[in-house]
């Protein structure tokens, strides 16, 4: 039983690594990137519904209503914590990514435009740092 318990714990993860490789496979053929990153999004979305629906499914099955109700809010609470912090570092890594590399190009072509630019560096890095204190509001909510 244990064994089976970590060969279906580690699908996902082989289901995910295998789409990855795929699509790397795609792009290097010459198949369209934004297509390819799409694949890549519904196979995630595929892949966090069916972790997100199963362990429900299951608790309904054995009829444990009490557990399930207790279990279930804590189990989605962790699932916003890690949404939180997680969607706010990539919106934060994607506004760091577009505003270092005008920041350095104002920075170079004028010196003095160096503490205008850093603020709208620290205004991408601040999404993450929201988000990571959302998460933690969640998280001390638990104890």
């Amino acid at each position: 039983m244990l064994i089976l318990n970590c060969i279906l714990m580690a699908l996902p993860v082989i289901f995910l690594i295998v789409s990855v490789a795929l699509a790397v496979r795609a792009v290097s053929h010459g198949k369209s990137r934004k297509r390819t990153m799409f694949m890549q999004l519904a196979s995630f979305a595929a892949v966090f519904t069916i972790c997100l629906v199963c362990p429900f499914a299951v608790s309904a099955a054995t009829g444990d209503a009490a557990s399930t109700a207790s279990a279930g809010a804590s189990g989605m609470a962790y699932i916003a914590a890690a949404a939180a912090t997680g969607l706010s570092c990539i919106g934060g890594g994607i506004a760091v990514g577009n505003a270092a590399p005008a920041a350095i190009g104002a920075t170079s072509e004028d010196p003095k435009a160096f503490g205008k630019a850093i603020i709208f560096v620290a205004l991408g890095e601040g999404i993450a740092l929201y988000g990571m204190l959302i998460s933690i509001m969640i998280l001390s909510q638990l104890g």
